[in-house]
């Protein structure tokens, strides 16, 4: 069921975007009088679809991408029957060159508008909660197998990060500060300040962890408690808070999982309070340790950051800005050789899994408000076959006054094409690989 929900999602996302893609280049070329045969949502076998005035709207059975066909425009379908007569008034090909910018533009523009106006809507129905610095460094951080091997500490009070104050929690693990060359973290740590530096393959192994290397530290109490469980058996519930295991008391999750750890494939004796009482159970803990429960973050003090819509205007845009900017410097360390594609970029069965297995539809907005920006972003690489690609053939014509032949752009076409079918073929692999390799490796 939880793949259905999130196959569920990518499509509607996809759909969304893919259809708004679209319908900017479609009203763009027919504002300019270009004749628009076709709009799909979705790649051929045509599932259905219908005729309104010249157009013939459907829907395809391949949900992950769509197409408008405009006359006289050389595109991905390769279609030039036609262009060797003399233009006809409503061809793409007989617009100004300005016209036609817009008309490429016109998809990447709408994408931009739609991400925005989602980090917007998002901030100002929902507004932000956010534990802050001052909560965090109570107890400090709790650091994964990841932090640690960047030399963080359980425990450890982050001052500042790459030199700046930070106010949220999520401040220590934003990607955009993560990309920054010779990152580090200063550290109180035992009443001593302690800088520990960020190896610059960090983000490989960020991305293969999926973004966890540091939690905050927390006191918990038992959420639910798994069927047949060594807690089931044993009588633990919902709401129960574990004081002690074996006499050893603990305050924090970190320092219960570092207790319990130490008796795998034994029997333990849990101090549980219960509705004000204090009750012993004793628990068959099977190799693995786990007692089977679902914990509950408890005794932590969010806080909760309102916005009106003229603040939610300008920080929604940042936010939305924000993440083309962080694709930008992926992609610059991808060249440089700091971050592996293979352990950064995603395909849909990657995006797929991020929606996650219920319904969300705060979650849904705000990875489709991400989606709109990288489609936007990615449409616009100068790519022969991608809107970008169009866009620097018409600049070029512009500035030179010279316009590239027809058989050239259909050339550039079919190198585009290939280029797009190897790197397709390439994210595709590489997410079945990391899905077997999490689902079944380990």
């Amino acid at each position: 069921m939880e793949g259905i929900i999130m196959f569920a999602q990518l499509i509607l996302s996809i759909s969304i975007l893919v259809g708004l893609h679209e319908l900017g280049h479609l009203v763009a070329a027919k504002v300019f009088g270009m004749r628009v045969e076709k709009y799909s949502i979705g790649f051929p076998p045509k599932i259905f679809g219908f005729q309104w005035g010249e157009t013939e709207y459907s829907f395809g059975a391949i949900p992950l991408g769509g197409f408008v066909k405009i006359s006289g425009m050389v595109d991905e379908s390769l279609d030039t029957e036609n262009l060797d007569e003399e233009p006809q008034p409503w061809e793409f090909r007989a617009k100004p060159a300005w016209q036609r910018l817009i008309v490429m533009l016109g998809g990447i523009i709408i994408n931009v508008i739609t991400g925005i106006i989602i980090f917007i809507s998002l901030l100002y129905v929902n507004g932000e909660e956010y534990l802050p610095k001052s909560e965090v460094n109570k107890a400090g951080i709790y650091a994964l197998e990841l932090g640690e091997k960047i030399g963080l500490q359980t425990g450890d009070k982050i001052l500042n990060v790459n030199g700046k104050d930070w106010d949220r929690f999520g401040d220590l693990s934003n990607i955009e500060v993560l990309l920054e060359d010779d990152s580090y973290y200063t550290v109180l740590r035992d009443g001593d300040t302690v800088t520990v530096n960020v190896p610059s393959d960090f983000m490989n192994d960020l991305s293969e962890k999926k973004g966890q290397f540091i939690f905050y530290r927390h006191p918990f109490v038992v959420g639910d408690v798994s069927k047949d469980s060594p807690g089931d058996k044993a009588g633990l519930r919902q709401g129960d808070k574990i004081l002690a295991i074996n006499g050893e008391e603990f305050t924090y999750f970190d320092e219960f999982k570092s207790e319990i750890n130490q008796y795998a494939g034994k029997e333990v004796n849990l101090e549980v309070s219960r509705d004000g009482n204090i009750e012993n159970m004793n628990v068959a803990l099977g190799d693995s340790a786990i007692i089977g429960f679902k914990p509950v973050i408890d005794g932590v003090n969010f806080e909760r950051e309102e916005y009106s819509l003229g603040q939610a205007i300008p920080m929604g845009t940042s936010k939305a800005f924000t993440v083309v900017w962080v694709n930008i410097r992926a992609f610059g360390k991808m060249f440089s050789g700091d971050l592996d594609p293979t352990k950064s970029l995603q395909g849909p069965i990657g995006i797929m899994r991020t929606f996650g297995g219920t319904w969300d539809w705060t979650r849904f907005w705000a990875l489709t408000g991400l989606l709109s920006m990288v489609l936007a972003f990615m449409n616009l690489l100068p790519i022969p076959a991608l809107d970008g690609g169009h866009v620097v053939f018409l600049l070029y014509e512009m500035v030179s006054g010279r316009k590239p032949s027809d058989k050239f752009l259909e050339g550039a076409q079919k190198v585009g094409m290939a280029i797009l079918l190897t790197l397709m073929v390439f994210i595709f692999g590489n997410d079945i690989w990391q899905w077997i390799r999490d689902s079944f490796l380990g």
